[in-house]
């Protein structure tokens, strides 16, 4: 349960050649991993959709933003199956 809690951790990614970083508390990027290896992807793949899907939003969320909505409405989804 500590975990849960964890504050954010920051890694570094690759979208279309550009390197940046996220920071997303562990149970996010556990999530993030999970995702992509259910897709099999690689992480960065996975992280590059979510940014090209966010970006043509009215109003773009931050890319960490982006990626928690993304996997909360992952995990609803697969709620709702």
């Amino acid at each position: 349960m500590a975990e849960t809690f964890h504050p954010p951790v920051k890694r570094s990614v690759e979208i279309a050649g550009h390197k940046t970083s996220i920071s997303l508390e562990p149970l996010f990027w556990d999530l993030l991993q999970r995702a992509a290896q259910r897709e099999g992807l690689p992480l960065n793949a996975v992280v590059a959709r979510v940014d090209a899907a966010r970006l043509e939003a009215d109003r773009p969320p931050g890319l960490a933003t982006a990626v928690r909505l993304w996997l909360t409405a992952e995990l609803r989804d697969r709620a709702e199956q």
